[in-house]
């Protein structure tokens, strides 16, 4: 396993166990930002860095029972987390890193990425992986239940110009995975980045 699969299991799963009430009102937020994915009854949508599957619910909603849900995550005690507050009842849970997904070509409508930019160790092929699962046509929404500027301070640190999520760096890259960025915004309530897969 490489060193940035194990700093990121190391982050998170020191975590898990307390994510979710650390982060309690994000709910509406997430049901927002999955439903500007436009997904429609029997869609097929992965929650890629699912953690303890926060969008699990309201992605299960946009396509019922008829859809199917999957959460991919990378650290055990996030999906034990998610298993822990019933959310696997929503979708299928998979223990997968989003660079190497064990999914075929083409076989998604569409995928959701909550707080998923920052992690990626190399985001251009790592986003070109997303795409390889998804149609054409198929959507992306990379998201975060608050702003960068707003993220950044309760980080203590300052946004910088190399910052992926920035418009600017996040549509090239995008176009140079596969991607066509759609919408875009960066607010102090939520980050929203809608991309559309290219043919």
């Amino acid at each position: 396993m490489s060193d940035d699969h194990t700093h990121v299991q190391e982050f998170f799963g020191a975590r898990a166990a307390d994510w979710d009430s650390r982060f309690p009102d994000d709910g509406p937020a997430y049901a927002a930002a999955v439903a500007e994915l436009g997904l429609r009854e029997g869609d097929r949508v992965l929650d890629a860095g699912c953690g303890t599957g926060r969008a699990l619910p309201p992605l299960r909603a946009a396509v019922g029972r008829s859809g199917v849900v999957l959460g991919a995550d990378l650290t055990p005690a996030m999906l034990q987390a998610a298993v822990r507050a019933g959310r696997d009842r929503e979708g299928q849970l998979l223990l997968a890193d989003v660079a190497a997904l064990p999914l075929r070509l083409e076989s998604l409508d569409a995928v959701f990425g909550a707080g998923l930019i920052a992690h990626l160790p190399r985001p251009e092929a790592n986003l070109r992986e997303l795409a390889r699962v998804v149609r054409p046509g198929g959507t992306l929404a990379l998201f975060h239940p608050i702003g960068r500027a707003a993220l950044a301070a309760r980080q203590g640190r300052r946004i910088t110009p190399d910052d992926l999520r920035a418009e600017p760096n996040l549509r090239p890259l995008l176009a140079g995975s596969g991607w066509r960025m759609t919408s875009y915004a960066d607010e102090e309530a939520r980050f929203l980045a809608l991309a559309v897969r290219e043919d």
